[in-house]
C-alpha cells in the first residue's frame, strides 16, 4: 500500500516526466531488492577470489598485481567514463550537491568519532575505520548497475572529499603526527582522474569513439576485479582471527549501521533530499558511499606504519561480509523516511 501511494504521489506531481517517474518508482518500490541482488552478485565474485586462494591456485599476495591494475587502470577509466555525459546546469548543480553532502557526512563523522573515543577507548585504527569507507571500488559498480551509468558521475563528489581528508586527517591519525602532503593528495590517481573527467565534462571535448568504448569496457571491470581482490585477501583469514579481534564487531556495527542511520535522518531533516529534481538519487548515492565497508586504504596505511595491520584487515573483512545485509537495510530506511515525509 505504501509503495502504491508513493507512486501515485509522483504521478500527480510530475505526470509528464516519465523517465524521472520511472526512477522514483524504482527507488520507492524496488531499490532495496535491486541493491541486495547486485551485492549478492559481487559477493559471488568475492567467493571466487576466496576459493582461488584456499585451493592454492594463487596466493593472497598475488592480489597486489591486480590491485595495481585496479588502482592505475580500471578505476581511472571508470571515473573518466562517468563524466562522459552532456553538460547541463542540472548536472553541475547535482555535482555540487554531491560534494556538499560528502562534506556534511565527514563534518558529522569526524567529531562524532572524537566524542566516542573516550567512551569506547578507540584506537587510531578504529577511529579511521569508523570515518572512512570504501566509496569507490564498491559504490561505482553498484550505482552503475542500479541507477544506471549516467549516475556514476555523482560518486566523484564523495570520492573527492574523502580522498583529500584521507590523505590528510586519515593518514595523520594512523601515522601519529600531522602530515599534509599536497603532492600525494592532488596527484593521486583518483583525484587526477576526477580532474580529467571534469575538464572533459565542462569543455564537452569528445573523445574518439574507439577510445571512449575502450575506457568504458575497462571501467566496467571495476566491480568484479575489486571483489576478486578482496576475496583473495580474505583467503588468509582464519577462524581464530574472528575470535581474537572481538571489538571488530562493535566497530563494524557502528560503521555500517549507527553512522549511516544518523546521516539518513540528518539529510531528511535538512531537506537535502528535495532541493533538486534529482536530489533523491544523488543523496542516495551519498548514503551508499557512507554506509559502505571500511576503506581498504586504512589497511594499507596500517601496514605502512605498522599500526595493527592484522586487526585493520579483520575490521575490513568483517565489514565487507556484514555489508551484504546492512547496506540494503540503510537504503530501505532512506526510502521509508522519504515516503513518510513527503
Amino acid at each position: 500500500m505504501r509503495n502504491h501511494v508513493f507512486v501515485l504521489f509522483y504521478e500527480k506531481i510530475i505526470p509528464h516526466d516519465k523517465e524521472l517517474l520511472y526512477l522514483y518508482k524504482i527507488g520507492g518500490k524496488y531499490m532495496s531488492l535491486l541493491l541486495i541482488e547486485q551485492i549478492l552478485q559481487l559477493f559471488i565474485i568475492l567467493g571466487i577470489g576466496f576459493f582461488i586462494v584456499k585451493k592454492g591456485v594463487l596466493k593472497s599476495t598475488d592480489s597486489r598485481v591486480m590491485s595495481i591494475l585496479l588502482l592505475y587502470v580500471v578505476a581511472p577509466c571508470a571515473i573518466i567514463n562517468a563524466f562522459s555525459v552532456n553538460y547541463t546546469s542540472e548536472t553541475l548543480k547535482g555535482l555540487l550537491l554531491a560534494v556538499l553532502a560528502a562534506i556534511i557526512v565527514h563534518i558529522v563523522f569526524i567529531p562524532l568519532t572524537a566524542l566516542l573515543k573516550t567512551v569506547f577507548h578507540l584506537s587510531d585504527i578504529e577511529k579511521a575505520s569508523l570515518i572512512y569507507s570504501n566509496s569507490g571500488n564498491l559504490i561505482i559498480p553498484l550505482v552503475g548497475s542500479i541507477l544506471g551509468p549516467e549516475w556514476v558521475i555523482y560518486t566523484s563528489g564523495y570520492m573527492m572529499v574523502q580522498n583529500i581528508l584521507m590523505w590528510t586527517h586519515g593518514k595523520s591519525l594512523i601515522q601519529g603526527e600531522f602530515d599534509f602532503n599536497f603532492k600525494k593528495i592532488f596527484l593521486s590517481i583518483n583525484i587526477l582522474s576526477i580532474f580529467v573527467g571534469l575538464i572533459l565534462f565542462i569543455t564537452q571535448i569528445q573523445l574518439p569513439s574507439i577510445i571512449l568504448s575502450s575506457v568504458s569496457k575497462l571501467g566496467s571491470m571495476m566491480g568484479p576485479l575489486a571483489m576478486i581482490i578482496i576475496g583473495m585477501l580474505m583467503g588468509d583469514v582464519t577462524l581464530k582471527s574472528f575470535k581474537i579481534y572481538k571489538k571488530a564487531y562493535l566497530i563494524t556495527f557502528m560503521r555500517l549501521l549507527v553512522y549511516p542511520i544518523i546521516i539518513v535522518i540528518l539529510f531528511h531533516l535538512t531537506g537535502l533530499t528535495r532541493v533538486l529534481d534529482n536530489s533523491y538519487q544523488i543523496i542516495m548515492i551519498t548514503i551508499l558511499a557512507c554506509s559502505a565497508p571500511v576503506a581498504a586504504t586504512i589497511t594499507q596505511f596500517a601496514s605502512l606504519y605498522n599500526k595493527q595491520p592484522l586487526y585493520s584487515s579483520m575490521i575490513n573483512v568483517v565489514s565487507v561480509i556484514c555489508s551484504i545485509i546492512t547496506m540494503p537495510l540503510i537504503i530501505w530506511l532512506y526510502e521509508f523516511l522519504y515516503t513518510l515525509l513527503t
